[in-house]
């Protein structure tokens, strides 16, 4: 490919002796890196991804301080960490797409792989956020040094937690934000799926308790959980921190069932399978898009 022929997003970098032969040897950025080095520059300096992660640094300091211990905050973010991530992924995810859309049009028009475009894409939504996840949940751990070893494993609980959910829920905005064009549309979409999984869904569970309570509802609860990522994400973390009172109904169910060890491998197979769905449907729509 001449220079005139290069696309925009190369022709971005700063042209150096280094690159300059770099390129005549053949190591061209990938596809894949170059588009996800643009848009992780692009989101990293957005103030909506910095906002969210110091609001969940000024709220694990705030808890930090009133529970005295790593392990104390961590069990208080339970709920809140299952609330937000989903609902800033989504949102965000959508806006995302959008706010990409002329971007992505122009990288169409050149030489370039759609799958590879859109890996890109996907990674430059989601790595940002998980890395403001992170970095909100674990720096006032540092800078109080309350990082011991039973800290450590709950926080690397929560890390995973966070990164699956931010992986399933942003290929979903992406879905989401492919297949409809109009963007409030989309946010209504997004917002309602939010609403379904992480509100609405333990409700209807508990009335399928409660309606069907004369049957065996074992495995079919288990099933049930399945059906949602954010049921699996709370059951992995409250078998990890072993608190029958924030298990919920498939919870308690899994713990009694399977018991922790078993129970924490099937809620990551889950969750597994609950980020290849989404990233697929996501990526099949944006490859068969007319844009």
């Amino acid at each position: 490919m001449s220079a005139a022929q290069s696309p925009v997003w190369l022709g971005a970098q700063r042209a150096t002796p280094e690159t300059s032969v770099a390129t005549r040897r053949g190591r061209t950025p990938s596809v894949v890196t170059a588009v996800f080095a643009a848009q992780w520059r692009e989101i990293a300096r957005n103030r909506w991804v910095l906002a969210y992660a110091i609001v969940l640094l000024l709220l694990t300091e705030a808890l930090f301080q009133m529970g005295g211990s790593g392990v104390r905050a961590l069990t208080s973010l339970l709920n809140l960490v299952l609330l937000l991530v989903p609902l800033v992924t989504s949102v965000f995810g959508v806006v995302y797409w959008h706010a990409a859309r002329e971007f992505t049009e122009l990288l169409l028009a050149q030489p370039v792989a759609r799958l590879r475009l859109w890996w890109g894409l996907y990674l430059g939504l989601i790595v940002p956020l998980v890395a403001a996840f992170g970095v909100g949940l674990t720096l006032p751990l540092v800078w109080h040094r309350a990082l011991d070893g039973e800290t450590v494993r709950l926080l690397a609980l929560y890390l995973g937690v966070g990164a699956a959910l931010t992986a399933s829920f942003g290929a979903a905005a992406l879905w989401i934000g492919v297949r409809q064009d109009d963007r409030l549309r989309g946010l209504g979409l997004t917002l309602g799926l939010w609403f379904m999984a992480a509100l609405a869904y333990d409700g209807v569970v508990v009335w399928l308790a409660t309606a069907f309570s004369d049957w065996p509802l074992e495995r079919p609860m288990l099933f049930a959980m399945l059906a949602n990522p954010v049921d699996l994400a709370r059951t992995a973390l409250v078998l990890r921190l072993d608190s029958a009172a924030l298990m919920g109904y498939t919870g308690a169910v899994m713990a009694r069932t399977l018991g922790g060890g078993t129970g924490l491998a099937v809620s990551a197979f889950g969750l597994a399978l609950w980020i290849a769905g989404p990233v697929w449907l996501a990526e099949r729509a944006f490859r068969r898009k007319d844009f």
